[in-house]
């Protein structure tokens, strides 16, 4: 019998729970007492957050990861974003991937009006004294390394703080920051 599980990954942990180099970093065996055989699906770097799957089924894996499966990103950028970089984003933009030019898949993105109530981050976010910040929503389809802070950058709105709050048809609701959640099934 496979077991599921929805977290909210905090800021600073790595989406694995093994790290072979010498550097100290936070694992997600730290948060929860994980079966045998768990694993991430898809990935989170060390400094995004939010909803991350995770599953003792190599299959749901494969599931989840499919193109067709939305993922959706709440992203606090650096200056006020305009309708124009919307548009420039949900066209598609090109980013560096593997030492080449690429140029994104259409994607859907839309200014957010309201202010996530996001926990507190461990790390501090510049304050206000540096100059206004926006939030954004993202949805797209694929995941290419560090996809979305690239696509942000590329139209000139540095990624202060990302995170994932839908994959597919699971939120990432009322989760707080580090608390995982034992699901029955992962419904994308």
């Amino acid at each position: 019998m496979h077991q599921h599980f929805k977290i909210y990954k905090p800021y600073g942990y790595l989406s694995q729970f093994k790290y072979e180099l010498k550097r100290n970093k936070k694992l997600l065996g730290e948060l929860y007492n994980f079966p045998e055989g768990i694993m991430a699906i898809g990935r989170l770097d060390e400094d995004s957050e939010g909803l991350l799957l995770l599953s003792t089924d190599g299959m749901m894996s494969e599931i989840v990861r499919n193109k067709k499966v939305e993922k959706e990103y709440y992203v606090q950028v650096d200056g006020l974003f305009s309708d124009e970089a919307i548009l420039k984003i949900t066209k598609g933009v090109e980013i560096g991937f593997d030492g080449k030019k690429y140029i994104t898949k259409p994607c859907k993105a839309s200014i957010l009006n309201i202010i996530p109530d996001f926990p507190l981050r461990g790390k501090k976010i510049r304050d206000e004294r540096h100059g206004p910040t926006s939030w954004i929503s993202v949805t797209i389809n694929e995941g290419k390394f560090r996809q979305v802070r690239k696509m942000t950058a590329a139209v000139g709105f540095p990624t202060l703080r990302l995170v994932r709050v839908r994959i597919g048809n699971e939120f990432l609701n009322e989760l707080q920051s580090g608390e995982v959640l034992e699901v029955e099934m992962i419904d994308v």
